[in-house]
This record gives C-alpha cells, structure tokens and sequence, in this order.
C-alpha cells in the first residue's frame, strides 16, 4: 500500500521526518508522469517539505502564469535548474550557483540576478525525461537558467545512477539553491531530512534483502 501522505510505499514512508518549511523564495516542480512511479523519486516529497512550493505533473504548459495562477509574474525574477550540455558543466573553483546565458556562457552580472529572484524551477525526472520537458516547454527560456556546482556528489549513491558529478535529485537541487540564495545554510540538512531517511530506508532494504535467510535450526542458508 501507498501512504496518502508522502506517496511513498508503506515501508518506505517518511513521514516521521516531514516538517513543512517557510521560505522567501517560492518553488515550482514540473514533474514527468513517469517519475510519480519511482519509489526513489523526491519531487513529492519536497513539496510537502517546502510550504512556498507548488508541484505539476505532465509533459507541457503554455506559461508560469497557468502554472502558478500568477497574472503577475515575473519572469525575470524566477530561474530555472538545469544541467544543459556537459560542455556547460561547472568547473572546478567556480562559484556553487551559477548563472548562464542562452548560449551557455557564465554571465558577470550573476550576483545581482541571484539576489533579485523570486523563484525556483525545477524538473523533476531522469535526465532524458528532463530534456523532454525542457523542450516541451519554450516558456522556461525566459527565465534565468541556474546550474549547481555541488561539491559532492548525489546521496542517491549507487541506488540510482546520475549522468554527471553535479547531478541531484530535485529536492537536494531545491536545498542546495534555497540554503544559499537565502543565506540560510542550515536550511539545506533541515529540507533534505525525509530524503535522507528514504535513501537509508532503501539502502536497509536491500542489504536485507541479500542477506541470507536464517534455516529453521538457526543456521542461515543462501
């Protein structure tokens, strides 16, 4: 059975650890169908973990406006997180947050950009389904497009395999972005709680599962 709550698999449930956060800047998750399945996947529970957040499902949207029910937004006050091409990707020494241009260059006036935004975009799906829903949505290119240079790698780990170093499930993207467009780096371990105790749930099952089952005279068979 499913828990109504965090939508994960009743011995997956995170719950315990779910404690709704307020932040400043808001947070949008566009998420592809086929993630809703992924017992692993995290855009659901950062958006019960992030108040200021709202979460779609589906393939495309005509605007933010429709997606947020905002005549008045902005969008030169919202970014969007994504990787893009590897040639793209963050350097070692570069700053944690990045801010590019259409054509993929590091653009000088970043800090002012970061520090006047109102809002978070974030695709939530495998790298593929990403790119679909970048495609998809042309609208995202108004935007100002954020990529992060995380100085460690996912915890997913081995449990699930990430195309590139900077590659993050969305709701460690949403923690890494809000603890330091916020200035508030004790928000990043405060959103990533339910996470961490997903990932340990699953790491747990599966060295259970090889284990060897005990025989019925104490002794354990393979």
């Amino acid at each position: 059975m499913t828990c109504p709550q965090c939508q994960k698999p009743e011995d997956l449930c995170v719950c315990a650890a779910l404690a709704p956060i307020a932040t400043r800047i808001g947070t949008v998750i566009l998420q592809h169908p086929q993630e809703q399945a992924e017992d692993l996947g995290s855009g659901w529970i950062a958006h019960r973990q992030l108040e200021n957040s709202v979460l779609r499902v589906g393939l495309s949207w005509p605007s933010l406006k429709r997606v947020i029910d905002d005549d008045d937004v902005e969008m030169r006050r919202w970014a969007v997180l994504y990787l893009g091409a590897a040639k793209e990707a963050p350097r070692e020494g570069e700053p944690e947050l990045l801010v590019l241009g259409r054509k993929g260059e590091r653009l000088a006036e970043a800090p002012a950009i970061l520090r006047s935004l109102h809002g978070l975009i974030l695709i939530d799906g495998t790298w593929s389904q990403a790119k679909s829903l970048w495609w998809r949505n042309p609208w995202l290119l108004k935007a100002h497009r954020l990529v992060l240079n995380p100085p460690a790698r996912s915890r997913y780990g081995k449990l699930r395999r990430e195309p590139r170093r900077e590659s993050l499930a969305v709701i460690e993207a949403a923690a890494f972005a809000l603890a330091r467009l916020e200035r508030q780096p004790e928000l990043e371990s405060l959103i990533l709680k339910p996470f961490e105790l997903l990932v340990e749930k699953v790491r747990r099952q599966q060295k259970a599962a090889k284990s060897p089952a005990p025989a019925a005279d104490g002794t354990t068979t393979s």
